[in-house]
Formats: C-alpha cells, sequence, structure tokens
C-alpha cells in the first residue's frame, strides 16, 4: 500500500496534523497508524472493586490508543510560551501562540463550546505568591473535562475516519528512507509514502530512540520531572483554582535552590495510575459534569532534574525510581504528610481516619524509601511555602501519592520546519522532545500539515 503521507500516532499531534491535511489537501491519501485501540475501546479495567491496580495490559487504555496519553486526561489546553514545550523555539512565538488559538477554535467546534477559558492576567494571586517567594507564570487555559474531551475527540475522529485511513492495534516496528520517500513496516506488512509524521508522544519514548539510532539522527539528552500528586479537600486550594483552574506555580528552594513546581491541578477530581513501559506511575483528572465532582483537589509536584555528561539516560533515572515505588509498594504508595515530615510509614488505620478521603486505591507507605533527599526535600518545602497562600495544604492529612514521573523524550535535532535531516521526515508532538503538553504538542501537528500541504 502507497500513502503520500503517513502519520504514525494518533495522539493530538496525529490526530491535528491528518485534520490540517485532509482540510489544505483533499486529494492525498492519509495514512494514520496507532498502536492503541479505537477510542471506543479504550478501557482501563481497573475498576476499583475487583480490579485495584494496574495489570500490565499489553496495550495501556490510559496511555495509548485514539487521542494518545491526553484522551483521559482532564483536558487542559494551556495557552502560553511559558510552558508546555519549547515549540516557540523553532517556529517562532507569535506562530506558536497563533496555532495554539487555532487548535482551541477547532475544539470548540467539535463539542467544547462552553467550556470557559481561564487566564491568569491581571489575577491578584500573581502579587500573593511573589510576596510568598512562589511565581505564578501567566497563561490562558482552557479546560475540556476528561468528559468533554472525550466528545471533542469522537467528533473529530467521526469527521476523519471517512477521509483518512486508520490502522489501530497496529505497532509500526520500523521506519526506512527510500529513493522516493519512506518505508513503514508493522507486523508482517510494510508500507510506503513520500512523506512521513511521527508523532508517538512519551510513551514511545524508547521506539523514537531506536528510530533515531538506525536513521542517524541526532538526539540530545531531555530532563526527566519526578515528585508526588498531592491530594488535599477542595476547599483549601478553591480560591484559586474558582479564578485560574490551573495555577502553574514554581517555588525556588532554600536549601539546594532547585526549582519545584505545581503541574497539572485537578480541582474536585481524581487521582488514577498510568502504565507507561510497564511501569506503574500517578497522575489526575477531573470532570467537566458536576455529577463527577468529588471533593478533593489534586496536583503534582515535581522536581525537574537535568543531566550533564557522561550520563544520558534521563528516562532511564526516573523509570528506575518509579520501579523501586512499584517494588515496594506492588503500584503506587500513598503516605499523609504528617506521616513523611514525621518519619513513618503510612498505614490504613491513619488514611481512614484522616480529613481526605483518597479517590485512589493504593499502598500505605513512605516515599523516603522511594525519593531521592533531594528531591523529598524540595517537595516538603514546596508543601510550606504554599500553605502561606493556600493555609491546609500542609495539613498532616494531606495525601501524598508517589511516584509521579514525567518522562521527557530526548530532543530530536529538527529544523525550523520541524523536520529531520531527511527530506520529507517530520517529527512533532512529545515524542520530538520539543512539546510536553496537548495544546503545544497538537498545534505542531497544525504546522507541519501546512508545512506539506504548501
Amino acid at each position: 500500500m502507497h500513502y503520500d503521507v503517513i502519520i504514525i500516532g494518533a495522539g493530538p499531534g496525529g490526530i491535528f496534523s491528518a485534520f490540517e491535511l485532509q482540510k489544505l489537501a483533499p486529494d492525498l491519501k492519509i495514512a494514520v497508524f496507532e498502536a492503541g485501540h479505537p477510542l471506543e475501546k479504550r478501557r482501563c479495567p481497573i475498576d476499583g472493586d475487583k480490579i485495584k491496580r494496574c495489570i500490565g495490559c499489553k496495550s495501556c487504555s490510559i496511555m495509548s490508543g485514539f487521542g494518545g496519553a491526553g484522551a483521559f486526561s482532564d483536558g487542559k489546553y494551556n495557552i502560553t510560551n511559558n510552558f508546555g514545550g519549547t515549540l516557540h523555539e523553532h517556529i517562532g512565538k507569535d506562530k506558536a501562540l497563533q496555532l495554539m488559538k487555532y487548535v482551541d477554535e477547532i475544539n470548540m467546534r467539535f463539542g467544547g463550546e462552553g467550556t470557559k477559558l481561564f487566564s491568569t492576567a491581571g489575577t491578584k494571586f500573581k502579587t500573593i505568591c511573589i510576596q510568598n517567594k512562589l511565581n505564578l507564570l501567566d497563561a490562558s487555559v482552557r479546560h475540556l473535562g476528561t468528559d468533554i474531551n472525550y466528545i471533542v475527540l469522537q467528533n473529530l475522529y467521526n469527521h476523519l475516519k471517512e477521509k483518512v485511513e486508520f490502522y489501530f492495534d497496529t505497532p509500526v516496528r520500523h521506519v526506512a528512507k527510500t529513493d522516493s520517500g519512506y518505508t513503514v513496516t508493522c507486523d508482517g506488512e510494510t508500507y510506503s509514502c513520500e512523506k512521513c509524521i511521527i508523532s508517538v508522544g512519551r510513551s514511545g519514548s524508547k521506539w523514537m530512540e531506536s528510530v533515531c539510532n538506525e536513521m542517524g539522527i541526532s538526539t540530545k539528552s531531555n530532563r526527566v520531572d519526578i515528585g508526588v500528586r498531592v491530594e488535599i479537600p477542595a476547599v483549601v486550594f478553591a480560591h484559586l483554582t474558582d479564578e485560574l483552574y490551573e495555577s502553574k506555580i514554581v517555588y525556588r528552594t532554600e536549601k539546594f535552590e532547585d526549582n519545584v513546581r505545581t503541574f497539572c491541578m485537578n480541582p474536585n477530581g481524581i487521582v488514577v495510575g498510568e502504565n507507561t513501559n510497564g511501569i506503574v506511575t500517578v497522575n489526575g483528572h477531573s470532570y467537566e459534569d458536576s455529577a463527577l465532582k468529588t471533593e478533593n483537589t489534586n496536583f503534582a509536584l515535581l522536581v525537574s532534574k537535568h543531566f550533564s555528561e557522561p550520563f544520558k539516560d534521563s528516562n532511564g533515572y526516573g523509570e528506575s525510581i518509579a520501579r523501586l515505588s512499584n517494588m515496594l509498594g506492588g503500584g503506587v504508595i500513598v503516605q499523609r504528610f504528617g506521616d513523611l515530615v514525621r518519619g513513618r510509614r503510612s498505614n490504613e488505620k491513619r488514611i481512614e481516619e484522616g480529613l481526605v478521603r483518597p479517590t485512589f486505591s493504593a499502598t500505605p507507605g513512605d516515599l523516603s524509601l522511594v525519593l531521592p533527599k533531594r528531591v523529598l526535600d524540595g517537595i516538603i518545602e514546596m508543601i510550606y511555602a504554599l500553605d502561606r497562600i493556600a493555609p491546609g495544604t500542609a495539613n498532616d492529612d494531606t495525601l501524598l501519592y508517589g511516584v509521579e514521573v514525567k518522562f521527557y523524550n530526548m530532543e530530536v535535532d529538527l529544523d525550523d520546519k520541524l523536520e529531520t535531516a531527511h527530506k520529507g521526515l517530520y517529527i512533532i508532538g512529545d515524542g520530538s522532545g520539543i512539546t510536553h503538553s496537548l495544546s503545544h504538542a497538537s498545534a505542531s501537528g497544525v504546522f507541519v500539515a501546512r508545512e506539506i500541504a504548501g
């Protein structure tokens, strides 16, 4: 089978590449290959009753499938160059913002209308944070919610399925350059194309590394973010989340001068597990539907670790910490903040008697046996700093789930068209190492589609 364009990966980057290509060049023959399931078949077996922990599905429905790892996220699209990736360094700040706003318009057309666009512009919390040695980053945030995000993705798929050929449950094994383009090899089948777009997300990091090695594409080590997910009563952060929804707050620790940041805030949300390359880590979701809201808010506290020569395997470092957590807790570990600062392991009795009712079934344990001291000290400092602007954050009963790890692909050497040294081979989304968010990944997909369509 020959196609004009083959897209590898049906996450945000791949979806928006396909969308823009069929819009601008409807005569092109386009195929999308995805290792995971179609959206309607993506079902995590964890039900909290019979199955409480990850059972290691062959294809993780939380991480893979149509919509990518963001399909069951809480659907936050941050429209900003201040975080979420370095796309603007390749295509320019104005162009990046313009594309993110275009993505937002498409999401509104396909089911997101009526959802709220939050902004930190002009908020009094900027001053309050600075007065307490915290930095609130500027951004506009569209919150779709996990439920509305699903509807938008379903509508996008319904729009695309008659115009684009989708191959689900079809992992690509190899990509090779030919005289006329590229070949894409799956199990037992080979397909050819003139141009190839790779958009495999963070879960495809190891595969992406192998492709770069085989094709001689230069890369450089990226960072890894390590930390915990905090769960507190929603009322503690309500004054922030009601106005801002997502507040990206950065704190520079006094002890080591490391940056600790809040990430992926989920007001009235739930804590969830996710499987990345066989490793169970923790994340958070929230819903737009009021009937699905909980009494808790959760968010991540992350410390970024950058490595210098000779060490290059930042993801391997993060994986080793996550594996240690899995080994000690059989999956995710949960600990009360009061137990952590007292140097004792949490148990079921103290958690059950606490003020915070867990939304995720995790093993009570001791995070100090898992996280490096420098990381843990930074997290504890940050919790006390947040307590100054949101009293109650540092309560004894605040729950910490660990570990949360954000794996970043090594950064691939790309030009200002997001094209590799091989003409016609583009790498976009989080798999490129230059985007770290739904909005940036989607924008990169639109950008490359427009380059190809001319």
